[in-house]
């Protein structure tokens, strides 16, 4: 496969408005950028200090005197992984229940809710860490916190949607969540005890979310307000692409039942990817439960 037909496959697979596979992205580049310059500093004792300073920059620091300096730590700590196998299983984790967060509560609502997912465990970790080790810098980095925001967001959503996991066979997504949660809770004197406060606030923030959205308040809707304008461009790009000439008013053509069918399914299709599946009226789910039965 050549250059051009891999940057080409990266292009396809970023324009196809899924943005789980944008938040991919960013992890694995940030990932492989830190590696590249963590090579050149082995290489080359004189960049030797380049993969300290990076390291420095985008980890979220504890002590408050290193955190108001770096205050953008806040978010960058969550984009970014030094160890192969923390990106391995946070990606993979990112894939299977974001795509199931977005299926089921809308495309939009994704990035938003990474990001207070990822923030909220941040702001745990600061206070955890300043309690227990005050005056001590430590640091936090991985997706961790917002990829266990987004699976406690599904279980609390569908609590009984069930997937199967290896050795173990079907089990329900509530108990899944609630055994992620519980071990998590019970290694905190093990050690790592920062970064499971980050994974405790991910999850509570996931919990809470879906609760207040059953009850009618978005408490992502000022982000998904803020990103609406990336939404309209590409809403713009979508209907340009799909424009069609007006026909002569000298023939007319009347779509028939198979074409009507279409594109009321692809209307529906685009509806959920961008809303996800509980945006659509019971009538228009029983409309698509009819077609999967045909």
């Amino acid at each position: 496969m050549n250059g051009t037909s891999f940057r080409s496959d990266i292009r396809y697979w970023l324009r196809q408005g899924n943005t789980i596979n944008h938040l991919l992205f960013w992890n694995i580049v940030v990932f492989l950028l830190l590696g590249v310059v963590h090579v050149v500093g082995w290489i080359s004792p004189a960049a030797g200090f380049i993969p300290t300073f990076l390291y420095e920059q985008l980890s979220l620091h504890s002590a408050l005197p290193a955190f108001i300096i770096k205050p953008w730590g806040l978010f960058t700590y969550m984009f970014t992984h030094v160890a192969i196998f923390h990106i391995f299983f946070n990606m993979l984790n990112l894939y299977w229940f974001g795509n199931l967060f977005r299926s089921f509560l809308g495309n939009h609502r994704v990035l938003p809710l990474y990001l207070l997912g990822g923030i909220t465990g941040g702001l745990v970790f600061l206070l955890v860490y300043n309690l227990i080790y005050p005056g001590l810098d430590g640091t936090l980095i991985g997706a961790s916190a917002s990829v266990i925001c987004l699976l406690v967001a599904c279980a609390t959503k569908i609590p009984n949607y069930e997937i199967g996991l290896l050795f173990l066979g079907s089990i329900r997504l509530k108990w899944l969540a609630l055994a992620i949660v519980v071990l998590d809770a019970i290694a905190i004197p093990d050690g790592n005890t920062g970064g499971i406060a980050a994974h405790l606030g991910g999850a509570l923030m996931g919990f809470v979310y879906v609760k207040l959205l059953d009850n009618g308040t978005d408490i992502c809707q000022p982000l998904i307000w803020l990103f609406n304008r990336r939404v309209r461009v590409e809403a713009t790009t979508r209907r340009k692409r799909m424009f069609k000439p007006k026909k002569s008013p000298l023939k007319v053509v009347k779509n028939g039942p198979e074409e009507n069918r279409q594109l009321r399914l692809d209307q529906l299709l685009d509806k959920i990817n961008d809303k996800g599946f509980e945006s659509l009226s019971p009538e228009e789910k029983a409309w698509l439960k009819r077609m999967s039965q045909e």
